[in-house]
């Protein structure tokens, strides 16, 4: 996701970071350093050196940060980043599973009804256009069990 602009607001204490879909609030303190009226924000741009999916602010002090699209989406508890992380993980165990396996990719084709394309589409962890159902269909495959548990967030 890029960062179309990024705007301070002094009262709210807040990052405001546009995207090309929707607009984010990014608090101050949970920057590295931490803005604060002792030590205000002189500057501040979208970061074209990390494909506009970051931004760096300079302090007056001189200190500079740079807080990466990520971390706001992960403050803000976006689901399709919790959607992509969670992609992101599942497809990393099958992998793991995948090499551990006595199964032949052309068996493992075979019981999920697809194409070794499909199957190899599942186990690049830079396809989110997947579906989490697939790739616990695989996991399944594969002979392991995925269990969901929700907790409360520790702080």
């Amino acid at each position: 996701m890029k960062i179309r602009s990024v705007t301070p607001s002094n009262r709210k204490k807040t990052f405001e970071i546009r995207t090309a879909t929707k607009t984010l609030t990014f608090p101050f303190s949970e920057a590295d350093p931490t803005p604060t009226a002792r030590d205000p924000i002189a500057g501040l741009s979208v970061n074209a050196d990390a494909g506009r999916q970051a931004f760096t602010y300079v302090l007056h002090s001189g200190r500079t940060g740079t807080v990466h699209v990520e971390q706001v989406l992960e403050y803000n508890q976006d689901p399709t980043h919790i959607r992509e992380l969670l992609l992101y993980r599942l497809t990393l165990e099958a992998q793991k599973r995948i090499a551990e396996t006595p199964l032949s990719k052309r068996e493992i084709v075979r019981r999920l009804g697809t194409s070794s394309e499909q199957l190899y589409r599942l186990l690049d962890q830079t396809n989110y256009r997947k579906s989490v159902d697939r790739v616990l269909a695989l996991l399944y495959v594969l002979n392991c069990q995925v269990d969901l548990v929700v907790r409360t967030k520790s702080a």
